[in-house]
């Protein structure tokens, strides 16, 4: 059975506040005191345990391990040797934290048309290989829901640049961009866009077609509509999400009223007496203007 060590402190002749100066100073006077080269008697032993106390409590980092964990037992067994094994596990797992590094983002913009944003579409794209991989280009399908708006941002987890020494890659971030459409603009969930009617038709009434996301719609005009005036064709907008049968905004359509600028002289005979049967005309008179000219006059404003 190996003898149980005693304390460094006790080995030493010192308390457990000792100082670093003490703590010299006492190892000086033992070991002259029980050098085998001074001491005649048999007292190797009694010397190694000396040098073996110093080398422990002269050092910072051994001290507090043993003032905490005490003795470690001979070999590589025992509670110290315990804590120094960990303690390197410790450091080992800094060192290779220290030589990681995730891999950078990538950012991408993804142009879709109008009606693609509305609907959904998946796209493929093609990124360009990164300067640390050896692949030339990566293929990835990003997929774009019902009702997308401008400017959204997907984030694609690890899509991004490879790590360095083992860490996560970068992700890879794309930016939705809306082409602007030559007749639609959206506004929430729903779509507006501008349509001209004749005067007759402002006029009389009709029934026209107006072109929405899903192609032309019958849509009614009233006798007697104004310039400017708004019609709501519902559900006609932008999906709310995807599927048929997901809720959607409406279609508002602003009606511009076509003004004619050149007249037969029947058809300004017509116009003017029009003017005259409703009590509006302005005949042709020196310093005043009749029904056409203030017609006109509104074009060229």
């Amino acid at each position: 059975m190996a003898r149980r060590k005693r304390d460094y402190y006790v080995v030493l002749g010192l308390s457990r506040d000792a100082t670093e100066t003490e703590i010299k100073r006492s190892f000086r006077e033992l070991a002259r005191k029980y050098h085998p080269d001074v001491n005649s008697s048999d007292e190797g032993e009694k010397f190694r345990e000396i040098n073996e106390a110093y080398a422990v409590l002269s050092n910072r980092e051994s001290r507090q391990r043993y003032d905490r964990w005490g003795h470690a037992d001979d070999g590589s067994s025992g509670l110290g040797a315990v804590v120094d094994a960990a303690q390197e596990i410790i450091n080992d797992v800094f060192r290779r934290r220290r030589g990681k590094q995730k891999g950078k983002d990538i950012r991408y913009t993804l142009e879709v048309s109008f009606e693609e944003a509305a609907f959904g579409v998946s796209k493929t794209i093609t990124l360009p290989a990164a300067s640390v991989s050896p692949t030339p280009a990566r293929e990835l399908t990003i997929v774009v829901p019902a009702g997308m708006k401008e400017g959204t941002v997907k984030t694609l987890r690890g899509e991004g640049e490879p790590g360095k020494g083992g860490a996560a890659n970068g992700d890879l971030h794309v930016q939705i961009r809306v082409a602007e459409h030559a007749t639609f603009r959206r506004d929430g969930l729903d779509v507006r866009s501008e349509h001209t009617i004749t005067f007759s038709e402002a006029a009389l009434g009709a029934v026209i077609d107006v072109p929405t996301l899903d192609g032309p719609v019958k849509m009614r005009i009233p006798e007697g509509t104004q310039p400017g005036g708004v019609f709501r064709i519902r559900g006609r907008g932008i999906p709310q999400a995807s599927g048929k049968t997901a809720p959607r905004g409406d279609h508002l359509v602003h009606v511009q009223v076509a003004i004619p600028t050149e007249l037969t002289a029947r058809q300004r005979e017509l116009i003017e007496e029009l003017g005259r049967s409703t009590g509006q005309a302005q005949l042709a008179a020196p310093g005043r203007k009749g029904l056409l000219d203030r017609m006109r006059s509104l074009l060229d404003e």
